[in-house]
């Protein structure tokens, strides 16, 4: 790799050639101010906030997007950069709705931080009109607030090019541009399918997902309901940066411990549901692959995902696997097996989840979700990894001087496998590990299957040959990713047996309801890496890793269900889906 030398502030550091200025910059331990750019995401230099001076260049150039060349001199904290970064944030806050009080990102906000940053008081500098927009309500799982953009286009620039779908862009021209759908649409009338990536992206509270916690704290003080909350896979290694610990720090431990504090009945693990959909899917494979079923069988763990093969594939409905989400398994059990086990009506439990996916709020409301029938949903409530942190900080807890508790053991009790699946590439490790042993009836050597992790690809693929069987598969997260796997598939330029989808790149530990982290940390850190790290470690360290060796499973299969796959665990685990209308 040809490196170059280039002084930042006085200080010589040597850097790959074609790395930009924002880049020289932090191997030099200085941050430049940003708010459109986002590295491989949104490239355009437009908010002009990370102006830099270089010497020998008139006027100001834009380090995010301006490459290094050798010798160069480049002066990051001069008065006339610092001047016009100030006007540049005065012009953007001179349309702004600056309610910082009551909005949801106060205190997280990377416009808020910057007007701090550079002292501005006198945010009517320069005051004119500023204009009026309704909110959008119109979707299940978020709202978005005009008055409150940038027009920084992180969020057309996700929908766009990293999930390939673009119900959103930049209408009108001139002082009316706003982000909107086509002809003014609300958003529930397009083929958004609720995965939140525009929200995780905002650098401020334009878009964010509809809060439900007033729910949860209403059900949790009605002395009527008995109140069980459940805990997705990714949200302990995510939990704790809404609370300023490392990223991929564990905190399952206080997780639990806030959660009872809370108020919540009892405190399950939806890893013990993701074992259970390993179960089912897992027999629904072998099933596929010995008695000539539809291949290859596609998971259906990601709602997000599954709203996007209804919407923009229909024609593989028939691949997907009838298995519902770990999510809506356990809200299903809670309300059967478990309702029948403490002696309530399904009807006075309210199954709460905390979900790392704002696609869960929709998939609430999904038809074919009541295994208890009557019209009663498998899950009450969904709510973001933000939510609960909210929730966390608004009843007063100290989340760092928590003591570590465990799940309730009735529904709580999961493998390594379950941990797995917040990352991508782990429904699929997890299935394989329970099909090869299930396949060959002998225990595997190492239940490691390396070749579909990471979250560095959005594409892994692999061949396996389990039991004399030959089996393909791949693993893909970041729907623009799975467009180009379905269509090969369908032009016959690729073939597989199985293949796990998760809508969100790297899968659900980069959901778009975890934490906000600002360019800052984006730019230069590997989230993604961390988080499925931590969880894989998890992993690692059980000595239960495979999905079928759960005790409370096979009590559940023994006292309940029958066996995977029986006409029982069909009715109550299992679910259909439908052709939804195309729309941008």
């Amino acid at each position: 790799m040809e490196m170059v030398k280039v002084k930042v502030n006085g200080i010589e550091v040597s850097v790959p050639r074609g790395s930009t200025i924002l880049e020289a910059a932090y191997q030099a331990g200085i941050d430049i101010p940003t708010l459109c750019y986002l590295k491989d995401i949104n490239e355009i230099g437009a908010c002009r906030i990370c102006v830099v001076e270089v010497k020998g260049i008139r006027g100001l150039v834009t380090a995010c997007v301006y490459p290094v060349s050798e010798g160069m001199e480049i002066f990051t904290n001069t008065e006339k950069v610092h001047a016009a970064r100030k006007m540049n944030l005065e012009l953007v806050l001179s349309t702004h709705n600056q309610d910082c009080l009551g909005c949801v990102r106060s205190g997280n906000c990377e416009l808020q931080k910057l007007t701090k940053d550079y002292g501005i008081k006198d945010t009517d500098a320069w005051s004119g009109e500023k204009m009026q927009w309704p909110v959008d309500n119109s979707a299940a799982h978020m709202y978005r607030d005009n008055t409150k953009c940038i027009l920084c286009r992180r969020c057309v620039a996700a929908c766009s090019a990293v999930q390939g779908i673009g119900v959103i862009g930049a209408n009108e021209r001139g002082f009316e541009t706003h982000i909107a759908c086509a002809f003014e649409q609300p958003l529930d009338a397009t083929s958004c399918v609720s995965c939140g990536q525009c929200i995780v992206v905002c650098p401020t509270g334009a878009i964010a997902e509809k809060d439900d916690t007033d729910k949860v704290w209403a059900a949790i003080q009605d002395p009527t309901k008995h109140v069980i909350v459940q805990t997705a896979p990714s949200i302990r290694v995510t939990l704790g940066e809404a609370f300023n610990m490392p990223i991929g720090t564990n905190v399952q431990g206080k997780m639990v411990a806030a959660a009872r504090r809370l108020g919540f009945d009892k405190v399950f693990d939806t890893d013990f549901a993701a074992d259970l959909t390993i179960m089912e899917e897992a027999n629904e494979f072998l099933e596929r692959v010995q008695n000539g079923g539809t291949l290859p069988m596609i998971t259906s763990c990601s709602p997000g995902w599954v709203k996007y093969c209804e919407t923009f594939f229909p024609q593989f409905i028939p691949n997907l696997s009838s298995c519902k989400s770990p999510q809506q398994m356990f809200g299903s059990v809670a309300k059967t097996y478990y309702a029948q086990k403490m002696g309530l009506d399904p009807k006075d439990i309210v199954v709460v989840a905390v979900m790392p996916c704002v696609a869960k709020k929709f998939e609430v409301g999904r038809d074919d979700m009541s295994a208890a029938g009557d019209g009663i949903p498998d899950v009450d409530i969904a709510i973001t990894t933000r939510e609960f942190a909210r929730m966390i900080e608004k009843a007063g807890l100290r989340f760092d001087r928590l003591p570590d508790e465990d799940f309730d053991p009735a529904l709580g009790i999961a493998t390594g496998a379950g941990h797995i699946f917040g990352a991508s590439g782990g429904v699929m490790e997890a299935a394989l590990r329970t099909a090869a042993e299930t396949l060959t009836g002998k225990e595997l050597d190492k239940p490691d299957f390396v070749e579909v992790r990471g979250t560095d690809k959005g594409i892994k693929e692999a061949v396996y040959t389990v039991g004399g069987k030959t089996i393909r598969v791949c693993a893909v997260s970041g729907l623009a990713n799975a467009k180009e796997v379905l269509t090969k598939v369908e032009n016959g330029e690729a073939s597989y047996d199985f293949i796990e989808v998760m809508a969100c790149p790297g899968g659900c530990i980069n959901g778009g309801g975890q934490p906000t982290q600002p360019a800052s940390v984006r730019n230069f850190v590997d989230l993604k890496s961390l988080r499925a790290g931590a969880l894989y470690s998890q992993d690692e360290k059980m000595t239960m890793r495979k999905s079928h060796e759960n005790p409370r499973i096979k009590e559940l299969y023994d006292t309940f269900l029958g066996k995977p796959g029986s006409h029982k665990a069909h009715e109550i685990l299992h679910t259909s889906y439908v052709a939804r209308p195309k729309n941008y």
